[in-house]
């Protein structure tokens, strides 16, 4: 029919003896648009003409059996003209610039009455204008929205995908502000209307346009949340499962993206990159080798920096969601948690406003005093889907909340899930979650409670042990001082402390300058250990001198202690009567015995020793008045030794080792003015070089963290990171085993099975046997052993025989010896 059409059209130019259809017509008209343009005006009457008659019948409402709405010949024909002059309009502009215009109206006046065929034809040639730009996707994007709505399903993915791929060609060089900004106006204003079709459909289409980061602002993030308060279940459940499964969509695009292109081939070899291989590129081979060989390289870091770019990009948009560009965050989450208190809708649905109430509240680190409530009476073991809801309560935790709102939530948990009687599944996931919450909140952990949960570590059950031995690392670092000294173990900072509520940390200095004093505490606790360590082997020296003087000693004094002890029990009887007299508890548990007199010696001598460290400038000022005191003291005691009562052991062993001590003062003192810092960094003026210390050691704490952040270096993460963090609900049942269900047990035994081959009795293994002899048919055919030693006997007779006859016949050649 179109064939037939088409060269009775082209009669009136003369060439009615060419039978041209109307592919071939096109491929002309494109290939000579001036020697055709009498057929394009003929071709262009008749569409004009058809299309009049279909919007008359149309407004009659015709419906006869032999009119235009029900015959498809008219409709095809209909269609096909307009797809002939959609593909030749670009080489026709002035004859065609109404075309577009009167398809898209066609579609925006008749797109409901058209045939499903007819209406997909006038689709595509209104989508080849757009792509040809011969109209403005600002002009049909209106039009394709609606055409969604339409219960086409072909035509709705072809509407779909032309809107996306519209805007992304449009954004694919540089991003046109101003007009995505008049198309996001469009789709807006379909996303508020109380139709459902639209709104759902323009909700799609915004979440389509975000995940691919086309449309990745504020306004998209924004409008895609508001969608959780339409009035429509079906919009609000949409926009939430996006909400919260963003991060699970894989941001992958279609096969005829061009992004594929550009992306180097993973499987080709990457040149290896070490100092052989750069010293191989510039010192040998000849000059051309030499370029190759650095060109190499230069790929091979070009390709290295591309990829840890993109890896960096991934890893900071891991944790993105929609939700970061929320403008009113406070606004949003208590609109939608009054929502959640007066909704009827399934627990399914109740469950996802909770998570994204919660997740925004982390995020943001919002104050929503009476969602820890809400959550509360739902908080059982034996709930649905207790591990989200306990995920959502950590989620919603942080260190703004005050701890008083959230330690009820806390004691439920605690009383719930850990105790004796409870499953050790639930026991796991209780201290997990404490865990958890305690990470983000410490303040609400006290000391027994502590302790009693540690006790859990010695659990038989190997997913409760993990949980509490994580609990007691966790505290290790946060408040060593909460636990017990036997799990304490060797903690980094033995003072640690859990920042209390409200409390921050205000730079009054310059900054960094915390770092340069925590690094001079630092370099100070290991000089004063070396300096304890070289005091040690002093003593061990001194303690080795005194050993070899003992007896010198004992003579000196052995009056003066042997009268102590005698008057020992004099002094027991006088010691109330006298009153100034009076004797330490400590002196009167002295006994006469030697051995515990040295002992109490050295115990006393490690006392002087701290006393020396406390007091090292003192002592080193005026050890010389501590030797001239100390000999006075010493002629004292020798000559008054009758008259006093009791003294302590202390008094004689500091007068003996007041010397020895004063010199150790001495030392000490030295190495002490040796290792102080400069006046500039104690009036607080710091160098060049403190600067540079600064910048290093900023520079050090940088990569520590990020190192922590991913999770190589083991550390506290910050209160930004966790709140940035998403907790994984499976990640609080870790290591816990889970009952399997009769169809998993069964697949397990079965993939068991694959390597087995299929069970046969052993008699029809034998009749399929085609080898050889079996090993009991082969026993059958041995002889017997002496009839075997006869046979080889036998055998190697014959042998020898054969060998003397063959030997005879040879000539063997004269000897040189006879």
């Amino acid at each position: 029919m179109p064939s037939h059409q088409g060269a009775e059209a082209l009669s009136a130019s003369g060439r009615s003896s060419e039978k041209l259809s109307l592919p071939t017509l096109q491929s002309k008209m494109k290939s000579d648009p001036d020697g055709y343009e009498s057929e394009l005006i003929l071709l262009y009457s008749q569409f004009k003409s058809s299309l009049e008659l279909f919007q008359q019948q149309a407004a009659l409402n015709f419906t006869s059996i032999s009119g235009i709405g029900s015959d498809p010949s008219v409709a095809k024909d209909l269609g096909d003209r307009a797809l002939i002059l959609a593909h030749v309009t670009p080489f026709y502009p002035n004859h065609l610039a109404d075309f577009p215009k009167q398809l898209a109206g066609l579609l925006s006046s008749a797109s409901r009455s058209l045939p499903s065929g007819l209406r997909c034809h006038v689709a595509q040639s209104l989508i080849l204008l757009s792509n040809r730009q011969m109209i403005d996707i600002e002009e049909t994007l209106a039009l394709f929205m609606d055409l969604q709505t339409l219960g086409d399903k072909p035509l709705r993915k072809l509407a779909f995908s032309h809107v996306i791929h519209s805007i992304k060609r449009m954004n694919q060089k540089h991003k046109n502000d101003a007009k995505n900004r008049k198309l996001q106006n469009i789709v807006f204003a379909m996303l508020q209307q109380d139709d459902e079709a639209k709104a759902k459909r323009a909700l799609t289409t915004l979440c389509e346009l975000h995940r691919r980061k086309l449309w990745f602002d504020d306004r998209t993030a924004n409008a895609i949340a508001t969608a959780c308060f339409h009035s429509s279940p079906r919009i609000m459940i949409a926009a939430l499962s996006f909400l919260l499964d963003y991060e699970k969509i894989e941001d992958d695009d279609d096969s005829d993206a061009s992004s594929g292109e550009d992306d180097p081939n993973p499987q080709a070899p990457h040149v290896v990159i070490n100092k052989q291989a750069i010293y191989n590129a510039h010192h040998k081979g000849t000059v051309s080798s030499k370029k190759k060989k650095q060109a190499k390289l230069q790929r091979a870091m070009r390709s290295m920096k591309r990829q840890q770019r993109l890896s960096s990009e991934n890893v900071s948009l891991n944790n993105y969601s929609p939700l970061n560009h929320l403008k009113d965050a406070q606004g949003f989450v208590e609109k939608l948690f009054s929502r959640l208190q007066t909704c009827n809708e399934r627990f399914e649905v109740r469950m996802m406003m909770l998570k994204v109430i919660a997740r925004t509240v982390g995020l943001h680190r919002l104050i929503l005093l009476n969602f820890y409530h809400f959550i509360e009476k739902y908080i059982q073991p034996h709930q649905r889907d207790v591990t989200s809801l306990l995920a959502a309560a950590v989620q919603a935790c942080h260190d703004m909340v005050p701890p008083d709102a959230v330690e009820p939530l806390f004691r439920k948990i605690v009383n719930q899930f850990v105790h004796d009687r409870s499953r050790p599944e639930a026991i796991a996931v209780g201290l997990n979650v404490i865990r958890e919450i305690c990470l983000r909140m410490p303040l609400l952990m006290t000391e027994d409670l502590l302790q009693d949960l540690a006790l859990y570590k010695k659990s038989h059950e190997k997913a409760v042990s993990i949980a509490a031995r994580s609990l007691i690392t966790l505290f290790r670092e946060v408040c060593p001082a909460l636990l017990i000294k036997k799990d304490r173990g060797r903690p980094t900072d033995p003072k640690a402390r859990p920042k209390a509520y409200g409390e921050v940390n205000v730079s009054s200095n310059v900054p960094g300058v915390e770092l340069l004093q925590e690094d001079d505490n630092n370099e100070e606790d290991i000089s004063d250990a070396e300096r304890s360590s070289s005091n040690d082997s002093d003593d061990d020296h001194d303690n080795e001198v005194d050993v070899a003087s003992d007896d010198e000693e004992n003579q000196l004094y052995g009056d003066i202690t042997g009268s102590e002890d005698d008057e020992l029990e004099d002094h027991k009887g006088a010691q109330n009567e006298d009153g100034d007299n009076i004797i330490d508890s400590d002196d009167s548990d002295v006994s006469d015995n030697d051995d515990d007199d040295d002992d109490y010696g050295k115990e006393e001598e490690e006392e002087e020793e701290m006393e020396a460290e406390n007091e090292d400038v003192n002592e080193a000022t005026n050890c010389s008045s501590k030797t001239s005191d100390a000999n006075v003291r010493d002629s004292e005691t020798r000559g008054r030794g009758s008259k006093a009562k009791k003294r302590k052991l202390s008094d004689f062993d500091g007068q003996l080792l007041a010397a020895d001590s004063s010199l150790r003062a001495l030392k000490r003192l030295a190495g002490v003015t040796m290792g102080q810092t400069s006046p500039n960094s104690t009036d607080g003026i710091l160098s060049n070089e403190d600067f540079q210390r600064i910048r290093e050691l900023k520079a050090k704490k940088d990569a520590n963290d990020a190192l922590v952040k991913h999770g190589l270096r083991k550390g506290i993460p910050s209160s930004d990171q966790l709140s940035t963090k998403r907790v994984d609900p499976s990640k609080l049942e870790a290591h816990v085993k889970k009952k399997m269900s009769k169809e998993e047990r069964l697949a397990l035994v079965r993939a068991g099975r694959e390597d087995r081959g299929k069970y046969q009795a052993r008699t029809s293994v034998k009749q399929k046997k085609t080898g050889g002899l079996s090993n009991r048919q082969k026993e059958r055919k041995k002889n017997l052993p002496m009839a075997a030693k006869k046979a080889k006997v036998a055998r190697s007779q014959l042998e020898k025989k054969k060998k003397q006859q063959r030997a005879g016949k040879q000539f063997r050649g004269r000897k040189a010896w006879k």
